[in-house]
């Protein structure tokens, strides 16, 4: 988990951001504000798979800034710490018009590197970018099977979680989605789901205006409840936690008291499941 976050500027948790490795390559969800520099700290922590190099594959859930902010970072930093290819990307319709501008605004910086007296190479900063259309199979490669599928969040016309499949393992990511159907069904029988939710005794402490828009946003403790009793995933990981004064135990103790008996646990920044 490289960044559990929300909007919340919470000093202990960097923006919305995980890492699937398999094979010896890992496989981003998301770009936080600070995804680069968790990776750094999972590498140190015994991830080798996140070295800066390393990080080349990504795929964007939807196009909200807490989620895309570390985009540049992941783009620029590991090509000057010596990505020598492209950064490949899988995201929603927007995503080609987001990293043309972005490409844009670091213009000067790519030409001073590769004009001046660092050893730069010509190719890491470049972006391979796939936008998500109507097949839901992304990627099926050195054992690694990644679809995207379709949620709900809010307005967003283009919104997605994934399912990774891979050593007979599944991981489903829900991205923030509030529920549905076809996100249940995507997640029956994941050995991990990851899923984001807000409290439910917060939420009713919310203004009127907020409630409405993280009902219609988002999942709260007692919806989220009520998906895992349906998938029935052999592991439950909360993510993007809004709390509203409530803690990671009163987040398990409300999807409790709504009717889920199964494994689950609330992540922090660099915890690690194994499937």
């Amino acid at each position: 988990m490289l960044g559990t976050g929300t909007p919340n500027a919470d000093p202990t948790r960097s923006g919305p951001a995980l890492a699937i490795t398999f094979g010896g390559k890992a496989y981003l969800v998301d770009a936080g504000p600070g995804v680069v520099r968790r990776a750094a700290a999972a590498e140190q922590k015994g991830v080798p798979e996140l070295a800066q190099p390393n990080l080349d594959l990504i795929f964007i859930t939807h196009l909200h800034s807490d989620h895309t902010l570390g985009l540049a970072d992941l783009m620029f930093t590991p090509w000057v710490l010596e990505r020598d290819h492209a950064l490949t990307l899988f995201g929603p319709v927007g995503s080609e018009d987001m990293i043309s501008h972005l490409s844009a605004a670091y213009r000067t910086d790519v030409e001073m590197r590769l004009s001046g007296l660092e050893p730069a190479n010509p190719d890491g900063f470049k972006v391979d970018l796939t936008e998500i259309g109507a097949s839901p199979l992304l990627l099926d490669s050195n054992g690694m099977k990644v679809s995207a599928i379709p949620v709900l969040h809010g307005s967003w016309k283009h919104a997605f979680g994934f399912k990774f499949e891979a050593g007979g393992k599944i991981i489903v990511v829900s991205g923030d989605a509030r529920p549905s159907p076809t996100l249940v069904e995507a997640a029956k029988g994941a050995d991990i789901l990851v899923h984001e939710v807000y409290s439910d005794a917060g939420w009713k402490r919310r203004e009127p205006v907020w409630q409405k828009y993280h009902a219609s946003f988002h999942t709260s403790a007692s919806e989220l409840a009520a998906i895992a009793e349906k998938a029935q995933p052999k592991l439950l990981v909360l993510t993007h936690q809004l709390y509203w004064g409530t803690s990671d135990e009163d987040l398990v103790k409300e999807i409790r008291a709504a009717g889920y008996d199964g494994p689950v646990v609330s992540a922090k920044d660099l915890d690690i499941f194994t499937p």
